[in-house]
């Protein structure tokens, strides 16, 4: 659109729905690239029925018309369903909701129906109605599950001597507990709070005192809101990620209002469900309070908004339950996620770490004991990975599509420069590569030329791999140590893990990566920093804030940390990127 164009050239080649569509059953925004599949899925629903479908160019008008929300469910690549709704005074009015044949009874229409009515929710809807056909007694059930109520009926709706029932649901919706549990997604928490554990056997009752000190940790530094418990032995024995990406998807990154607010409506729930988590895990319903020593909390670096929530609710939890509270630095917690995959791992060694908001080279001389080697002068990794995707219109976050397409492409086929690969100092620079890349695309559009996905995400990917290599390379050699590890959510970046694993090597350097799960933001590699400050003593009153721009080292400590064996569990495969789980609060 910003270029003048009904649809990006890029569209004919690859199809931007398909790259965004690379994960497994998620539901995201509709956007213009949807229509033919929805009008197509739309027609099957309805061909052997009295009600007409829905045109391409209807669909159309109701996606740019305002008051609106339109949500797809897809999988691997495919459209599997779609749902929408439009703001009627107080009410928000089921439009459509349709899901393929073949994937119906999954849950999909209830977790389409729950994004819709969110959105209800934040036009200040109070609740939402619809018409369902009186024999459609499947999804009558559904609607009644969910807490809609007939409250009307319109006669002929659907054609002759066919009613149509009127249902209305105040909002929030409620869902039932079996999809929370099953299908993570919004939904409003509805338990009696606090949560009263039942009685505990024995063998329960050994298995807490055999843990030792039970520290919970809480993080929010950006748009996950993650929390772990962890023992004295270092077992992770609770691990709980909310995202709420999908949210930011529509803007095409993180915005720290929403991030806020997100942490906000999740953060009661996911504590509710890590402290069952850890129950089940020591064979009990859950888990209390008074079953921890203390609560580790992410104080910084990260966005202001998002750490103040995570280091508020802490703050409340320590008062109420009488509790020490430990700081924790995010980009530490990263560090130590490497653990999980090396535990005999020890200084002297060299990380980067790698993300959204941090591209540096540290020199680990001791625990706590960081020198930073360099860092970037603009944009970080993870950054320049969301902007070159925002300006392929492949959307947000950019690194799961940049990497996919970069996999079947030819990272030869476009030159891009290695902005500061020989600056002779360990600096780093994204902002010129970016730049090369939206102007090479501007370029290929103005003469006509679809754009090659695949090539470009790779020449682009390749771009950036190559600095961070060599720059390592160069980090390892003059401080002479043995091993290299990498953190922060491009650690997940399945190129870049691969090019460190076959150029260091070759130089006597063992290479840590961390295991996929503990690349994002979560609480288990804040449970581990967590446990060795609780530990080693060190601790923070109630006047304890928020701090985004805390370096490296603020809040650590020299006592090495301790990673228990078992976890993660060695078969669970890397997520999607980020790990979503149950919760029973308003999350992602």
């Amino acid at each position: 659109k910003r270029r003048g164009l009904a649809a990006p050239a890029s569209v004919r080649v690859t199809g931007t729905a398909d790259a965004l569509a690379g994960r497994h059953l998620q539901l995201r925004p509709m956007s213009v690239n949807d229509l033919d599949a929805v009008a197509a899925l739309e027609a099957g629903a309805y061909q052997v029925s009295d009600h007409s479908a829905w045109t391409r160019q209807m669909f159309y008008e109701e996606l740019f018309a305002p008051q609106r929300s339109w949500w797809v469910a897809h999988d691997q690549g495919e459209l599997v369903g779609f749902a929408g709704a439009s703001l009627a005074g107080s009410d928000f009015e089921l439009l459509e909701i349709v899901v393929a044949e073949g994937r119906r009874r999954e849950g999909i229409a209830s977790r389409l129906l729950g994004r819709v009515a969110y959105d209800g929710q934040m036009l200040n809807a109070t609740a939402m109605t619809l018409e369902v056909a009186e024999d459609n007694a499947a999804a009558r059930e559904l609607y009644a599950r969910l807490g809609f109520v007939e409250a009307g009926r319109r006669r002929g709706y659907y054609g002759p001597g066919a009613d149509a029932l009127l249902m209305r649901a105040e909002l929030p919706l409620g869902a039932d507990a079996s999809l929370v549990a099953d299908q993570p997604q919004p939904s409003a928490s509805i338990r009696p709070w606090p949560i009263v554990p039942g009685e505990r056997s024995v063998a329960s009752r050994d298995a807490l005192a055999k843990a030792g000190d039970l520290v919970l940790a809480i993080e929010s530094s950006c748009d996950e809101t993650a929390m772990a418990v962890i023992g004295s032995n270092g077992v992770v024995c609770a691990n709980v990620v909310a995202t709420s990406v999908d949210f930011h998807a529509r803007f095409g990154g993180v915005v720290p209002e929403i991030a806020s607010r997100k942490h906000v409506e999740a953060i009661v729930g996911v504590f509710e469900e890590v402290m069952a988590q850890a129950g089940a895990h020591f064979g009990c319903d859950t888990l209390a309070p008074s079953d921890l020593a203390c609560v580790g909390v992410t104080a910084g670096p990260g966005l202001v908004g998002a750490l103040v929530v995570g280091v508020a609710f802490a703050k409340g939890l320590c008062a109420a339950a009488g509790l020490p509270l430990t700081p924790v630095n995010h980009l530490e917690g990263h560090l130590l996620a490497n653990l999980f995959e090396t535990p005999d791992l020890q200084p002297p060694f060299v990380a980067s770490l790698v993300s959204g908001g941090n591209t540096m080279l540290v020199h680990v001389r001791g625990w706590g004991d960081y020198q930073l080697l360099g860092a970037t002068i603009d944009d970080a990794v993870g950054e320049a990975f969301d902007k070159v995707a925002k300006a392929l219109g492949l959307g947000y976050p950019g690194g799961p599509v940049i990497s996919k397409l970069g996999a079947q492409g030819n990272k030869k086929a476009i030159h891009f420069p290695r902005a500061m690969m020989h600056s002779h100092d360990y600096r780093f620079s994204l902002s010129g590569l970016k730049t090369a890349v939206i102007t090479y695309i501007e370029g290929e559009n103005k003469v006509g030329r679809p754009i090659n996905l695949p090539d470009l995400a790779a020449s682009f990917e390749a771009a950036v791999i190559d600095v961070q290599v060599s720059k390592a390379i160069t980090a390892v050699g003059e401080t002479g140590v043995g091993d290299f590890c990498v953190g922060g959510g491009v650690a997940a970046n399945p190129a870049l893990r691969a090019e460190y694993r076959k150029k260091l090597p070759r130089r006597g350097v063992r290479v840590t990566v961390p295991p996929m799960v503990v690349c994002g933001d979560n609480g288990a590699m804040i449970a581990v920093a967590a446990l060795r400050n609780w530990k080693a003593g060190v601790t923070a009153d109630l006047t304890l804030d928020a701090d985004p721009n805390a370096k490296l080292g603020c809040w650590s400590s020299e006592l090495a940390p301790v990673v228990g064996e078992g976890w993660p569990p060695k078969k669970a495969g890397p997520p999607r990127w980020r790990r979503r789980a149950p919760v029973t609060s308003w999350a992602a």
